[in-house]
């Protein structure tokens, strides 16, 4: 594209024009005007996203290109965020098991293979004879 038809499709990109109607008034592939207004964004109709603030502290973050978007500014931040909110975690591995040693139930977290519910019930179980030799 020549510098001439770049300031025609941004400045019909600032008006609001999809890429389809630029296009068609360009003569560009819609393709090339879409890969153009992707790479090159005017800003004309966006507004700000409301995760362009640290979560915790409210400072707010620049985007680098080509990576995701960030959430906090700082790993301190995002720590004390996540130990203010244990209830966000999305925790989905939760495994629940009976110990064969003591016969309680418990549960594991991210353990799908997990035999005993403690230390001291492995240990025990060692000493007994019911370990992995059986």
């Amino acid at each position: 594209m020549t510098a001439e038809q770049i300031n025609r499709v941004n400045e019909l990109s600032r008006q609001g024009l999809g890429y389809k109607r630029i296009a068609a008034l360009t003569g560009i592939p819609a393709n090339t005007v879409k890969t153009h207004c992707r790479r090159h964004p005017v800003g004309g109709g966006k507004t700000e996203r409301a995760d362009a603030y640290c979560r915790q502290c409210g400072k707010p973050l620049t985007r680098q290109p080509k990576q995701k978007p960030r959430r906090f500014c700082s790993d301190a931040c995002r720590m004390k965020w996540w130990n203010a909110h244990p209830e966000q975690i999305r925790r989905r591995a939760w495994y629940t098991f009976v110990c064969p040693q003591c016969g309680e139930e418990f549960q594991s977290y991210g353990n799908a293979h997990r035999k005993y519910c403690s230390r001291k019930c492995a240990a025990d179980a060692r000493r007994m004879g019911g370990g992995k030799g059986d």
